[in-house]
């Protein structure tokens, strides 16, 4: 798009006066900064899944992904630790976890105070002792590091966010998968109806009230020893407090061994730090690895999740348990009028060949990795090639497959590499992509 439009400006400058040319380069000029710069974050990044085949990260004008290669904008290599913060803090504000967020004070938009926690080692060398220096991009918010330190101990290698690491790598493509910012904020949907709006801001005031949540790390029994504290507080000596966890009743002198965890059942390890969701009350605990949406399975980014019905889900999950999401823009659909087709929801304008964008509605369309496409995009770019006559196979018509190999089911295509003889519905002997009715044809083929 950029290319056709300094194109258009080169070929229509000869013809052009002084004071047009200004005013058709400065138009050119902010239609490129709305659609390279402005219009996306990341753009032209790499594609950290693709690699070279991607030409960098260009956003589609209203699907979540990129033009180029298909991707999302999670898999490329953009920067976006601000633009996350922002977000973040966005889901944060108006809900008792403000602690979290600080407004900035010359835009008052609310940012994400992660918590970042730097550990140093001093590492003996030959002549003297050098500090290693390990910085996680994230950590859980508690006053006592050492605790932090279990906890991230206690999590898969990989999904630790050491920063430059595959761990950091994985939390940002958790952050963005996780929460998506057009599941919360009505300006990064694509053309909301004033209404529609409207019915998007209830439902985020909605699960903030009721849903949202952020987990505790806490050693098992100083969570117990102060449930007991402050119901004996308020009881006198009338009665003392529920255990603590999924547990039978124990002595006071109790370990912390004898927890379970709410998700996988085994016990906590005495002195193994514990993550709790204060949704689902002080008497379940799961382990740090554990603590995990219950559909996608993926570890909840920085401990954030959303409780309903006795289970944890990530923003995402949560958001697909209560409103339909549109399969083509990735977006939560509030309208009463959408379709349904593959299994799948669509925004009624949405519903598009995923390779050039066209409108299905009443268009024979063919199904590729779980996206429809038209029947034109689908000769043209998805078609197995026939092996007779190496033209690409229309979907409607029959053909006969092989392994990887595939024919026309016509007489003219379908044939003995040898002699020539159709071999619909007889016995064959296929090698390597060429066919024979007899071992005879495979012998004088091959001689």
């Amino acid at each position: 798009m950029l290319d056709l439009l300094f194109s258009l400006w080169i070929i229509d400058y000869k013809g052009s006066s002084n004071a047009a040319y200004v005013f058709k380069l400065t138009v050119v000029v902010l239609l490129c900064t709305q659609m390279g710069l402005g219009h996306e974050q990341g753009f032209g990044a790499p594609c950290l899944k693709c690699k070279d085949k991607c030409e960098g990260f260009e956003l589609h004008f209203w699907r979540k992904i990129c033009r180029n290669c298909k991707c999302g904008q999670e898999e490329h290599d953009v920067l976006t630790s601000n633009e996350e913060d922002r977000k973040v803090g966005k889901l944060f504000e108006d809900t008792k976890y403000t602690t979290l967020i600080a407004k900035l004070k010359n835009d008052g938009i609310p940012m994400y105070k992660r918590n970042v926690m730097i550990l140093t080692n001093p590492v003996p060398a030959k002549k003297n002792i050098s500090i290693n220096t390990v910085t996680y991009e994230w950590a859980p918010p508690v006053q006592n590091q050492t605790l932090a330190r279990q906890y991230m101990q206690m999590l898969p290698k990989e999904k630790q966010p050491v920063a430059g690491s595959e761990g950091a790598q994985y939390r940002k493509k958790q952050l963005a998968k996780q929460l998506p910012a057009h599941d919360q904020d009505p300006s990064k949907c694509h053309e909301l109806s004033p209404n529609e709006v409207k019915q998007m801001e209830q439902f985020v005031k909605k699960y903030k009230n009721e849903a949202l949540g952020v987990g505790d790390v806490k050693l098992p029994g100083e969570v117990e020893k102060r449930s007991t504290d402050k119901d004996n507080l308020n009881n006198g000596d009338r009665g003392t407090s529920a255990a603590v966890g999924v547990m039978e009743d124990k002595s006071p002198d109790q370990k912390a061994s004898q927890y379970s965890c709410y998700r996988c059942k085994l016990n906590m390890k005495e002195g193994d730090p514990a993550v709790y969701a204060e949704r689902a009350g002080y008497d379940k605990l799961w382990h740090p690895a554990c603590f995990v949406c219950c559909t996608c399975s993926e570890l909840l980014v920085d401990m954030i999740y959303f409780w309903k019905n006795g289970n944890l889900y990530c923003g995402r999950h949560y958001c697909d348990s209560e409103k339909p999401r549109c399969a083509g823009c990735d977006e939560l659909i509030f309208s009463n009028e959408y379709t349904q087709a593959e299994g799948q929801s669509w925004h009624l304008k949405h519903f598009c060949c995923f390779d050039c964008d066209c409108v299905l509605a009443g268009e024979i369309y063919v199904m590729v990795n779980d996206k429809p496409v038209c029947k034109p995009c689908y000769v043209k770019n998805h078609a197995a090639i026939c092996q007779g006559c190496h033209n690409a196979i229309d979907p409607e018509v029959q053909r006969v497959t092989y392994n990887n190999f595939n024919w026309h089911a016509t007489p003219e295509c379908f044939l003995c590499s040898c002699c020539s003889k159709c071999l619909i519905g007889q016995k064959f002997m296929p090698v390597e992509g060429m066919v024979f009715c007899s071992v005879e044809c495979k012998k004088k083929m091959v001689s």
